[in-house]
Formats: structure tokens, C-alpha cells, sequence
């Protein structure tokens, strides 16, 4: 019986693991796409306006 106690835990976390990406390639895609996607264009743009202005005030 020690070999079933240890398998179990590998075997638990490997069906959550399969779980787990199921979910992300389900929720890829559909009606949040553009919303996703507009949400991570703005945060990158932010980014990016603050590094340039750190970089310019670095400069001066």
C-alpha cells in the first residue's frame, strides 16, 4: 500500500495541473478579447509614457 500513497500526490496534482489549463485555453478568446487586450495596450502605454519620462528627466 505504500506504492498507492505514493502516487496519489503526483496523481492529485497532475489532474489539477490538466484543470488548470484547460480553464486558460477556455477563457482565451470570446467576448473579452478586445477588452483584454485594449486593458493590456493601456497598461503598456502607461508603461512605456513613464519610462520615456523618466529617461528625459534623467537627461536634463
Amino acid at each position: 500500500m505504500d506504492y498507492v500513497s505514493a502516487l496519489v500526490p503526483p496523481v492529485v496534482m497532475a489532474a489539477f495541473f490538466i484543470g488548470l489549463i484547460r480553464v486558460i485555453v477556455k477563457t482565451q478568446g470570446g467576448a473579452n478579447k478586445a477588452k483584454e487586450d485594449a486593458a493590456v495596450d493601456a497598461a503598456l502605454a502607461r508603461a512605456e509614457g513613464a519610462r520615456r519620462t523618466g529617461a528625459a528627466q534623467s537627461e536634463a
